[in-house]
């Protein structure tokens, strides 16, 4: 068996994926390591024999699938969120640093190999980028095999060690604050980053001196993102246009989350909890459309002149799981579903517009998501300076990271559309995580047993110190230095250490989406600056 496994490196892969996904089924895992686990599967194959091992070309193949996805998804909200996040960013940027520094000093104490050492910095910080990062540099350096191994042995004892003194943390920290999740969640504005819970209220107009304002005069005047949708009045039901004019007595649907549709239903009038506008579509209608027209993606909602075309409007946009409220400013991508309210009479010409066809998007567009890769490739060889005469280079983890957070924010330019549909997203994104993780765990397993029989305990009771001190500084430093709720600093800390198993586990404590704020605004640079650091820690103890 181990022979055959031996002379055919696919058979191993899909061995490893199939056992490691297996057991990721299993509650405890699942919460600790995730997809992770197939990494663990890895190394115990590793184990089996020196030679058994998936061949690296695969290896890279993953990563550059995982950064690359990662990047088309978290391009907008971090583009748009940067400037606001910058607090959050340095406080995140100085915990990493405050790291690398601490496993420095530890290596030359305990007398650690470099690249054992960087790898448990990679390990502690549960970035799989940044110790791709590392083997590729030691590969481009021509080192032994060996040594090759000697980061996935550091962070393979440091990762599991590392995810559960995060969680240790967050639970010291909020119970010593005696943190109130549901109340923080009241006083958050969830500005779109990680979907809302849209509500349709039903208002009836009180005011009388609006009988001639437009709605978009009011609108400008006030900042409300909450949309209007329907007008009644007496017997006659019509959308509301930018020039629809609201009187007394009219019943008006209000759209948005809670705190979006407050201060409208406060200026306007009252609620009617009994009434609901759009039950009746004898005249309007509404259903979702999915939208496959390669020609909208990229575009804003108010880019679509829906309201002149067609008479309809477009209410909100599920992506994936979340639900959006429909601004115009909101950019359209590939496979998002999108509530439309309009005429029956014209609702077919709607959804031929928007594409509503599912196969249409079964193909994902190779040639720019390639030539997406091949800039992302370049960016990742430019050289970066750094002290003492080194250089830093970005690599095949942080090249196609940095290139596709661009690109994801651009949503297209001209007819190329670097979006892709939210289902291909992530599909390719796993494809390649499992890849990566099977790869290098056969490539270091055998290593990884034998550095832990030899005294690898000691580095997981290291591990577990330096995570529980630097977490619990950044949720205090971020909580009560920075004002950030704690809801929201539990989703910074995962993001800090990019790993998704936290986030999964700080949205079940808060019960909320806050944490995907705090994630999303501090993830790509969190990434990219530990691809960078990691090296220097290298460089810094091989000096």
């Amino acid at each position: 068996m181990i022979e055959q496994l031996r002379l055919h490196p696919l058979w191993l892969l899909f061995l490893v994926v199939t056992i490691g996904c297996s057991l990721e089924r299993i509650p405890f895992i699942r919460r600790t390591l995730g997809t992770s686990a197939v990494l663990f599967v890895g190394l115990i194959a590793g184990t089996l024999d020196p030679e058994l091992r998936i061949p690296i070309e695969l290896c890279d193949f993953g990563l550059v699938l995982f950064v690359y996805t990662v990047g088309l998804s978290c391009g907008p909200v971090f583009v748009r969120t940067f400037r606001s996040s910058f607090p959050k960013n340095c406080l995140v940027a100085s915990m990493i640093i405050l790291v690398a520094l601490v496993v420095f000093v530890t290596a030359r104490f305990l007398a650690i190999p470099p690249a054992t050492a960087a790898g448990f910095f990679t390990g502690c910080l549960t970035n799989t980028p940044a110790l791709a990062s590392l083997t590729e540099k030691l590969a481009n350096q021509g080192v032994d095999e060996s040594i090759l191994a000697q980061p996935i042995v550091g962070y393979s004892i440091a990762y599991p060690v590392s995810i559960l003194a995060v969680i240790i943390a967050i639970q010291l920290v909020t119970r010593l604050l005696k943190t109130d999740y549901s109340s923080e969640a009241k006083r958050l504005i969830a500005l779109g980053a990680a979907g809302e819970t849209i509500l349709n209220v039903t208002v009836r107009v009180t005011r009388q001196d609006l009988a001639n304002i437009p709605i978009r005069i009011l609108f400008a005047g006030n900042a409300w993102r909450a949309l209007l949708g329907r007008r009644l009045r007496g017997t006659d039901e019509s959308l509301v246009q930018r020039d629809t004019c609201l009187a007394k007595d009219d019943l008006v649907s209000v759209i948005g989350t809670e705190e979006d549709v407050r201060p409208v239903i406060e200026f306007l009038g009252v609620v009617e909890p009994d009434l609901v506008l759009g039950m009746d579509r004898g005249h309007y209608d509404n259903r979702r459309i999915f939208l496959s027209n390669s020609k909208l993606f990229g575009r804003r909602i108010g880019e679509l002149n829906l309201p002149k075309d067609y008479e309809a409007i477009i209410t909100r946009l599920r992506r994936g799981d979340h639900d959006f409220l429909a601004t115009a400013d909101l950019v359209l991508e590939p496979g998002d579903r999108v509530r439309v309210v309009a005429p029956k009479s014209k609702m077919k010409a709607i959804s031929d517009y928007l594409g509503d066809s599912y196969k249409a998007l079964s193909e994902i567009d190779f040639f720019s998501f390639s030539l997406g890769l091949l800039i992302g490739f370049f960016v990742g060889q430019i050289p970066l300076p750094a002290p003492a005469g080194y250089d830093l280079q970005l690599g095949l983890a942080g090249g196609p990271l940095i290139v596709a957070l661009f690109l994801g924010w651009a949503g297209r330019t001209g007819s190329l559309v670097w979006t892709l549909p939210y289902s291909a997203n992530m599909t390719l994104r796993q494809i390649g995580m499992v890849m990566f993780l099977a790869g290098v765990g056969t490539r270091a397993g055998y290593a990884f047993f034998s550095t832990l029989m030899a005294g690898g305990w000691l580095l997981m009771i290291v591990t577990a110190a330096i995570v529980l001190v630097v977490t619990i500084a950044a949720l205090m430093i971020g909580h009560r230095g920075l004002g950030v709720p704690m809801s929201v600093m539990i989703g910074v800390v995962a993001g800090m250490q990019t790993q998704p198993a936290l986030l999964s586990y700080a949205t079940q404590q808060t019960g909320n989406d806050s944490p995907n704020i705090g994630y999303a605004s501090v993830y790509p640079i969190a990434m990219i600056f530990k691809i960078l650091v990691a090296q220097w820690v290298l460089i810094a103890l091989s000096s």
